[in-house]
C-alpha cells in the first residue's frame, strides 16, 4: 500500500517547496485537487522540482474542459514528469456544473465514459498517426493536423483515474480505468458492500482482474499529540463529514448504516445554511465508522491496518504542510512504510 498525500491549495510560487519537501519525507504520491486553485498547473512545477513521486489529478472536473483540453495538459505533464503522471477525472454534482462552472448538466456516467474513449483515442492518434475517427454522442475528434499535433512521447501511457460514489461510476471504474479514487466520506462496510463487488462487475465486464485496478483515498483522520488536540480535530472532521453527508448524490454511504434520516436533515440544514446544526447531526458513532481517531506514534498502523487488502493508496484528508510538523510526518511516513 502506498501513502499519498495532497498538495494544499497554494500560490503557485510556494508549489516547489512543497513538492520537494512531500518527496523528501518519502510520501510516494503527490495529489492536487479542483477547489480553490487549477489542478493541473501545480503539477507543471512539482514535475519540475522533483523526480521519484507519482503526481496526479484528484480530480480535476471533466465537463468544463473537453477531451482535446485534458488531453493535451495530461500529454504535457507526462512528458515534464518522465512518466509519473496520473490523470484523475470526476464529474462534481449538478450544481457546481451548473451554477460555478456554467456549463450544462448531461448524464454523468455516460458522458465522462465516452471523455475518457476519446482522450484515449486523441493519445492515440499522438503516439502511432492513428487517424481520428471518434464521434460519440456528446464529443467529436475527427480533426488533427500536423500544426496542431504534439506528437509522440516517451511515456504514453497514462493512467486515467476517475471519482465516483455510486454504482454506475464504480462499474466504469472496473470496466475502463486504471485507477478509482475512492470518496473521503467512506466507510469500511460500505466498500465491502457496495463499491468492490460493483468494481468488480466491470472488471468482470472488459476481462480484467481486480490487480489491474488500482483503488486511491483520502481517509479522514482524527489525531493529535495531546487529548485536546484530537479532539480540536473530531470537531473538525465532524464538519466536513456533515458537508459531504448533505450531498444527495452520497446517501448510500449513509444508508449503509442505516443512517438515510440524517442525510435527509443535514440536505435541510446545508440549504438553510445551518452549519453548526449539521455538525450535531454526526455522532461519535458516525465518527468511528468514517474516520480513524488514534495519537500521532498510532495513527499510520492503524489506517493501514483499516486499509490493509482493500485499497493500494492512501492519503490522509488534511494534506502535509511543508515546514509544520516535519519530524511527526517523518516518523508517520517511516511508521506506514
Amino acid at each position: 500500500m502506498k501513502l499519498d498525500t495532497m498538495l494544499p491549495p497554494a500560490a503557485l510560487g510556494d508549489v516547489p517547496k512543497l513538492a520537494r519537501a512531500a518527496e523528501d519525507l518519502g510520501f510516494d504520491g503527490l495529489w492536487t485537487a479542483e477547489t480553490s486553485h487549477d489542478p493541473y498547473l501545480p503539477l507543471a512545477l512539482a514535475a519540475e522540482h522533483t523526480s521519484r513521486v507519482d503526481l496526479g489529478t484528484s480530480i480535476a472536473v471533466a465537463f468544463p474542459r473537453s477531451p482535446l483540453v485534458h488531453a493535451q495538459i495530461a500529454w504535457d505533464l507526462q512528458a515534464q514528469s518522465k512518466g509519473r503522471f496520473i490523470l484523475g477525472l470526476g464529474t462534481q454534482v449538478k450544481g457546481h456544473n451548473e451554477r460555478r462552472f456554467g456549463i450544462a448538466w448531461h448524464a454523468p456516467g455516460p458522458r465522462l465514459r465516452e471523455m475518457i474513449v476519446a482522450i484515449r483515442a486523441i493519445w492515440d492518434c499522438w503516439q502511432n498517426d492513428t487517424r481520428p475517427r471518434f464521434e460519440g454522442e456528446h464529443y467529436r475528434f475527427t480533426l488533427m493536423t500536423p500544426f496542431f499535433n504534439p506528437g509522440p512521447i516517451a511515456h504514453p501511457k497514462i493512467p486515467i483515474y476517475i471519482a465516483g460514489v455510486n454504482t454506475y461510476m464504480c462499474r466504469l471504474a472496473g470496466e475502463l480505468c486504471d485507477g478509482f479514487h475512492v470518496h473521503p466520506f467512506h466507510s469500511i462496510r460500505y466498500l465491502r458492500e457496495h463499491l468492490l463487488p460493483e468494481v468488480e462487475d466491470g472488471l468482470a465486464k472488459s476481462g480484467r482482474r481486480r490487480s489491474d485496478l488500482t483503488l486511491s483515498t483520502s481517509a479522514f483522520v482524527i489525531t493529535g499529540a495531546t487529548a485536546a488536540e484530537i479532539e480540536r480535530a473530531r470537531d473538525a472532521v465532524r464538519m466536513q463529514i456533515a458537508f459531504y453527508a448533505s450531498t444527495r448524490a452520497y446517501v448510500r454511504v449513509l444508508e449503509t448504516h442505516g443512517w438515510g434520516d440524517a442525510g435527509t436533515r443535514l440536505t435541510e440544514k446545508a440549504a438553510k445554511g445551518d452549519w453548526a446544526g449539521m455538525a450535531r447531526e454526526i455522532t461519535d458513532e458516525m465518527l468511528d465508522v468514517y474516520a480513524v481517531t488514534a495519537s500521532h506514534d498510532e495513527i499510520a498502523a492503524k489506517v493501514r491496518a483499516k486499509y490493509d487488502g482493500i485499497l493500494d493508496r492512501v492519503a490522509f484528508y488534511v494534506p502535509f504542510q511543508a515546514g509544520a510538523d516535519v519530524d511527526r510526518w517523518k516518523r508517520i511516513v517511516a511508521a506506514f512504510h
